[in-house]
């Protein structure tokens, strides 16, 4: 069983082939560029790979909604030449197989609760804090889908008592990923989050933040584990001082061991390291193989 695998991010696109093992095989990739472009080396790429069914995970937003005329396209991303773009249907024409389609973060969540840091679990939530901020949301053994999708990073946020930042997300300002992800600190601080010292008090800003989010989730879908990733998580100082914040958050509200007393081992790095996008693109294209097998 052959798997292809697409992490379709905004910055880069990582491509690889995997089985049912959560074997990764092979992988490839390269920057995000106008589609013109990228998807002629994705073709490139499964064109002589005789894949059974492939992945997405794809950045966003995206319509994942069967039925919509607008299925599998990205929709209303600023990123150029991609916005209401067929992305799915320009792979289907190439490649007549099954196909998983859903978020990038959505996919690190599914990928994490299949072979990562949720695997036994029925439920996680994914958080990756990098350019932007994403949450996936994986409940009741299954992705999380509604209206469109979880969107996350652009929940509003209470301010940080010593933070007179205005935020920089064009759409709302002072929401999360306005508030918390890399370029707001790089413009908060006027230099990348990667420069500062680890005892510099922004973290402890950015970490309000973060536990602020995770302790609204852990209300609203009392999620068995919270997973960091991203490249601002790549601050190890980042993880106590969260863990903290939820904790006094919540005051002990919520009665449960792992947030009393494991909370080192309740919000955690990815168990699949930076390959979680990957991974959970090849868990959704062995889902959709085996969706089609059963129906048949």
């Amino acid at each position: 069983m052959r798997i292809g695998a697409i992490e379709a991010g905004g910055t880069k696109f990582v491509c690889g082939i995997g089985n049912e093992h959560g074997e990764i095989e092979d992988r490839i990739s390269f920057p995000t560029e106008p589609p013109g472009i990228t998807l002629v080396k994705v073709v490139s790429y499964f064109k002589d790979k005789q894949v059974d069914a492939i992945g997405i995970g794809s950045f966003g937003p995206i319509d994942i909604r069967p039925g919509s005329p607008t299925f599998g396209y990205v929709t209303t991303t600023p990123k150029p030449g991609w916005g209401n773009y067929n992305f799915l249907g320009t792979l289907m024409r190439e490649f007549p197989v099954p196909y998983g389609w859903d978020t990038d973060v959505n996919a690190a969540a599914y990928g994490e609760a299949t072979w990562g840091a949720a695997k036994g679990l029925k439920s996680c939530l994914y958080y990756t804090v990098g350019t932007g901020i994403g949450i996936g949301v994986y409940s009741e053994g299954k992705l999380v889908h509604g209206l469109v999708h979880p969107e996350g990073g652009h929940v509003l946020t209470r301010r940080h008592a010593d933070d007179d930042f205005a935020g920089i997300c064009p759409y709302h300002g002072d929401c999360l990923e306005g508030m918390a992800a890399g370029p707001a600190i790089e413009a908060r601080w006027k230099v990348k989050g990667d420069e500062l010292p680890a005892e510099h008090r922004a973290w402890e800003i950015e970490a309000f933040y973060i536990a602020q989010s995770i302790t609204g989730a852990i209300l609203l879908n009392s999620p068995e584990k919270v997973i960091l990733g991203g490249g601002v998580m790549q601050q190890s100082q980042l993880f106590p001082l969260i863990r903290n914040a939820v904790k006094q958050n919540l005051n002990g509200y919520i009665n449960a061991n792992e947030i009393l007393q494991q909370m080192d081992d309740y919000i955690v790095p990815p168990g699949l390291g930076g390959h979680a996008g990957l991974y959970g693109a090849l868990a959704l294209g062995l889902s959709a193989l085996k969706r089609q097998v059963t129906l048949m």
